[in-house]
């Protein structure tokens, strides 16, 4: 797959088909249309291609607004390469770019730039300045520049945004289950492996603390969790807290991972830690040797569904300590 942040001349690379869309989540909705584009490319002879932006438009333009994404753009970027799309184009969405011409738009950029045969588009999708031009207005655009548009049929878009919602409401009430079927593979959570403050090592429960430098990235709710990592070339399972640690009066909120049989270091490296199912609430016990004593718990029950998970990749129980993490 090709990625540009820029829109060069392709007029020497082939002609394409085109979607355009944020394709927050990459989910099974947006893969039919995802399917579709690819298919349509390939029976033609064209270069599949996704056009979207970056920053979200919400982003810059509404810049009170508290966008929430399922996806950073890294992981965005590494979910579409599996996809067998040919081109994705990322562009900086700038409040200049918001201003074009639903004919600026179409002439410059979809004509000219990715000099598209066939467009791929929502009944309900609008462009140019202010959204002011419909389906209907590409359509007519079409006809004068010679492309195709394919409309997606209300039944379609609206799968997609009951998707987009039930996702983002399960994530925020930790249905792990819910949102991972409607993505169709598992929540992930990318970020750097920090210092902590020791704790989970006091219990022995070490940890490592994953640091989230995306700001807009969407936290699932506070809670514990079975999660499961690729470190090091070896699929590595465990639990992990998202809160505030209230039995020891924390007040920052952090995201901790105890992992099972995993004993390196893994300061400074960035992970990936995807997210399979939620055990339990955040909750302030009365001692630190009650929350040691509910860690063995959650530990247990983290085992029992790992081991009872499908081809579940998981031997041993045994725990080699993590080190001070």
């Amino acid at each position: 797959m090709i990625i540009k942040k820029t829109l060069s001349d392709d007029s020497e690379t082939g002609f394409s088909v085109v979607t355009i869309g944020t394709f927050d989540g990459v989910h099974v909705g947006h893969k039919k249309i995802l399917n579709r584009l690819i298919s349509t490319a390939r029976a033609n002879n064209l270069k599949s291609t996704i056009f979207t932006f970056f920053p979200h438009p919400r982003m810059v333009l509404q810049q009170d607004a508290d966008i929430k994404l399922i996806n950073t753009l890294d992981e965005k970027i590494g979910i579409l390469k599996q996809s067998g799309l040919d081109q994705l184009i990322i562009y900086p969405f700038t409040r200049e770019f918001s201003r074009l011409t639903a004919l600026e738009f179409v002439r410059d950029v979809i004509v000219n730039k990715l000099r598209a045969k066939k467009v791929i588009i929502g009944y309900d999708h609008r462009f140019g300045r202010n959204r002011t031009a419909t389906i209907d207005d590409l359509k007519k655009f079409g006809e004068t520049y010679d492309f195709e548009v394919e409309e997606i049929g209300v039944e379609e878009v609206d799968e997609v945004s009951v998707s987009s919602t039930k996702i983002r409401r399960a994530l925020s009430e930790g249905d792990m289950e819910t949102a991972n079927l409607y993505l169709g593979y598992d929540f992930m959570l990318t970020g750097e492996i920090v210092k902590g403050k020791g704790l989970g090592r006091q219990l022995n429960f070490p940890t490592a603390n994953l640091q989230i430098a995306e700001k807009y990235k969407l936290i699932p709710g506070n809670g514990v969790y079975v999660v499961k990592s690729e470190l090091n070339g070896q699929t590595v399972y465990g639990m992990m807290n998202i809160g505030f640690n209230p039995t020891v009066n924390g007040t920052k909120k952090s995201i901790e991972i105890h992992f099972f049989d995993f004993d390196r270091d893994l300061y400074g490296q960035k992970i990936q830690v995807d997210m399979l199912k939620r055990l339990r609430d955040e909750v302030r016990f009365d001692s630190v040797e009650e929350l040691a004593a509910q860690l063995d718990k959650d530990r247990e029950k983290a085992l029992m569904y790992i081991g009872n998970r499908p081809s579940a990749p998981f031997g041993s129980t045994q725990e080699p300590p993590l080190g001070d993490r």
